[in-house]
């Protein structure tokens, strides 16, 4: 089962059923943790920027430096249709968005020596997509219990929270790219503009969640 069998329905579970939206985001999040046909899953592209630069900091920048490449091409592509395309688009753009950044901050936990197959340290990677601001304002409302690497390194798996970051992710990041934003939703719509707008938000999201996860997620053990 690949992305595209999700990414159809994702953006209206979003608004009208969130329980199901995050089930799909959720599996949505492993395909990107563990990769599936051409695309190389999170440990493999975290060892290959070490064997390539050699220091785990060298190659975090690099991780994030591509993976903001990679979201900026794929935002192109998914918005440079215009109106006419808007229907598949959207939920076409958040399924691939959603697979690049977890990859993303899968590499990046991979790196600083968590165990990235550890429920508990999916859940923390998992809240890394909102953004540090986003969290901080989650925690301060006690819809948060925590930051990410205190939720990473918890005692247990705690899977109602997990259910709850899961659905919590796709309503933000559903919102950011249907763009709830009047001015901005009207100019992803422009046919090319569209496009360049779409390629710019999604790879200003995607540092954004990188350079997050690469302050937030700190080391643990040496990778070996």
């Amino acid at each position: 089962m690949g992305v595209g069998d999700f990414a159809r329905n994702l953006v209206p579970a979003a608004r009208n059923a969130p329980q199901a939206a995050g089930g799909a985001m959720r599996v949505l999040l492993e395909l990107g943790i563990d990769g599936f046909a051409q695309l190389p899953g999170a440990k493999a592209v975290a060892v290959k920027q070490l064997q390539k630069h050699g220091s785990v900091d060298a190659a975090i920048d690099a991780l994030v430096l591509n993976h903001v490449a990679l979201s900026s091409a794929q935002g192109f592509m998914s918005n440079v249709g215009g109106v006419l395309a808007s229907i598949v688009s959207i939920p076409g753009n958040l399924a691939g968005l959603s697979v690049l950044q977890i990859r993303m901050v899968g590499a990046i936990a991979h790196l600083r020596g968590y165990d990235i197959d550890d429920p508990r340290v999916r859940t923390g990677m998992m809240m890394c997509l909102l953004g540090g601001d986003q969290v901080v304002r989650l925690i301060e409302k006690g819809l948060l219990p925590s930051t990410p690497m205190a939720v990473a390194t918890a005692p247990v798996f705690d899977p109602d929270l997990d259910r709850r970051v899961a659905e919590r992710v796709v309503r933000e990041m559903a919102a950011r790219v249907g763009g709830t934003n009047g001015a901005l939703l009207l100019t992803k719509r422009i046919p090319l503009v569209g496009g360049g707008v779409g390629a710019v938000v999604d790879a200003a999201t995607t540092r954004q969640v990188g350079v997050f996860a690469g302050k937030e997620l700190r080391r643990r053990r040496s990778l070996t």
